[in-house]
């Protein structure tokens, strides 16, 4: 059975019902300056980005009567035609499931923007097997919020912090930044080994690839690859911790990490590729001292996003913000000191 989004429910229809009809949207001023099809995803739960073009190029989408491409950008007043589509049983069984509401900690937030310290072990969004992250918790604890937007990502097992946009001009100032690398993105990271003091930058190109069954995964590569893209990372340690001999647990670094570059997986390879994987790194770690460090308290990959600075988008104030250790790698650290 499907479900039509702007129809009508089952029970309430005729024997023989009439085709559910097309809904207008007008455009606010929060959603002024967006791409239209971005748009369509944002109002269209549910609905697969496939269909979405689909109806676009078909001419069922319209703004202001006429037709309009994926591209084209929406303004303020706009009158868009949605179109009634069909989604599936699973999909409408979730839409009527959403998330549980959430907080997070907050280090910031005003009108423009909400700073969040994210927990580990929370995705930042749906999708790729997560049926619910932060955007979700966040936008059903504040069902008033006319816009809330993710600014950036953080994987899922990476702590710290983390921008959300309330409007989307500053959405969009905020990720020109980013785009720009006009930002200051530290993190704390515990590597095992003692990490050299001259060595100070990784500017080394990585290739985005999927094994076999799909995963994806990152490598350094050359500066010849076409499809390697420049990435540079900045290594300053912070402290040595000694060997625990007893527990099997070697010298370690604790490291702070400027990224200068926004790659996938960028701090975790660049880091394995120098010999010392991040503790705890699941996919480019050395998995038997995971083992070992699971034991003695470190349950989770060891990376925190611990500063950021910005130009504030009302203003253009130079913010910082500080994230310290959460307890857990606190704890680590402290005992290993």
């Amino acid at each position: 059975m499907k479900h039509i989004i702007g129809g009508k429910p089952a029970t309430d229809r005729a024997p023989n019902p009439a085709p559910a009809a097309a809904r207008i949207v007008e455009v606010d001023e929060d959603s002024a300056g967006q791409r239209l099809d971005n748009f369509l995803i944002r109002h269209l739960k549910g609905v697969p980005k496939t269909h979405v073009y689909r109806i676009i190029r078909s001419g069922e989408v319209r703004i202001n009567k006429g037709r309009a491409s994926a591209d084209t950008r929406i303004a303020a007043g706009d009158q868009v035609r949605l179109p009634p589509v069909r989604i599936s049983d699973k999909v409408a069984e979730k839409a009527e499931r959403p998330a549980p509401a959430r907080e997070f900690p907050i280090l910031l937030e005003d009108e423009h923007l909400i700073a969040i310290d994210k927990p580990a072990g929370v995705a930042v969004h749906g999708g790729s097997g997560v049926s619910f992250g932060v955007i979700e918790q966040l936008r059903q604890a504040r069902p008033q919020a006319k816009f809330l937007e993710l600014v950036h990502r953080l994987d899922r097992e990476t702590s710290g912090i983390l921008l959300v946009a309330k409007k989307r001009s500053a959405l969009t100032h905020l990720q020109d930044q980013f785009r720009e690398r006009e930002t200051g993105k530290t993190y704390l990271a515990l590597v095992p080994g003692t990490w050299a003091a001259n060595k100070k930058v990784i500017d080394t190109p990585l290739h985005k690839y999927l094994q076999a069954d799909g995963e994806r995964r990152v490598r350094v590569t050359t500066p010849e690859d076409p499809d390697g893209m420049r990435s540079i990372t900045l290594v300053k340690v912070r402290d040595q911790l000694p060997a625990r001999a007893v527990e099997g647990l070697p010298a370690m670094s604790l490291l702070e990490v400027t990224i200068k570059t926004g790659r996938t997986h960028q701090i975790r390879v660049h880091l394995a590729s120098q010999g010392h994987a991040i503790a705890g790194d699941d996919k480019y770690g050395d998995f038997e001292l995971n083992k070992r460090l699971h034991k003695h308290g470190l349950r989770r990959m060891f990376l925190h996003a611990w500063r950021l600075q910005f130009a504030h988008p009302s203003n253009g104030e130079r913010i910082e913000l500080r994230a310290e250790l959460p307890p857990d790698l606190a704890q680590f650290t402290a005992a290993t000191a």
